[in-house]
């Protein structure tokens, strides 16, 4: 995928939305957060107008590989771009958080979500749940537990797991 992006760009063949999407999307699945960046940055000097989606996947990317600060800078991005933020942007941002043991930057996300309305769901307080734990946050972690049930957010195996290592 990424060498056939490559042709394209050589050729200079126009490249859209569609095809950043499905180059950044391999380098996600491929642990190739370097290449992820790099196709952005070139989504952006080509002028194609970038999506939540997109950049969801950019941040993931940089998230799986433990690259924290990359990825809130592009989250931060999204933000002074207009991207609309969905709960996905924030369970990555909120990951690579949780990955980089920066537990009070997750929080502040979280507490950004609930103020901007978006939904949480289980994913998203594992996430901060385990930022918390990896902080040593334990009382933080117990209180985002006791929320999830009047969020009507389901509890799972990997939540008790996150709090139970926290205590």
């Amino acid at each position: 995928a990424l060498q056939l992006f490559g042709i394209m760009v050589q050729d200079q063949v126009e490249i859209s939305i569609v095809t950043c999407s499905a180059a950044i999307s391999a380098c996600e699945k491929g642990d190739k957060w370097e290449k992820a960046l790099r196709l952005c940055h070139v989504m952006l000097q080509s002028e194609v107008e970038s999506n939540a989606m997109t950049l969801n996947a950019v941040i993931s990317s940089c998230e799986k590989g433990r690259e924290w600060q990359k990825a809130l800078i592009v989250f931060s991005g999204m933000v002074q771009s207009s991207v609309e933020l969905t709960a996905v942007s924030f369970s990555a941002a909120i990951s690579a958080c949780d990955n980089g043991d920066k537990w009070s930057k997750a929080l502040q996300l979280f507490n950004v979500m609930t103020h901007a309305e978006i939904e949480s769901n289980t994913i998203i307080f594992n996430a901060i749940i385990s930022a918390c734990e990896k902080g040593s946050e334990w009382e933080k972690a117990l209180h985002l537990f006791s929320a999830m049930p009047h969020r009507h957010v389901k509890v799972d195996t990997i939540t008790f797991n996150a709090v139970i290592s926290a205590c």
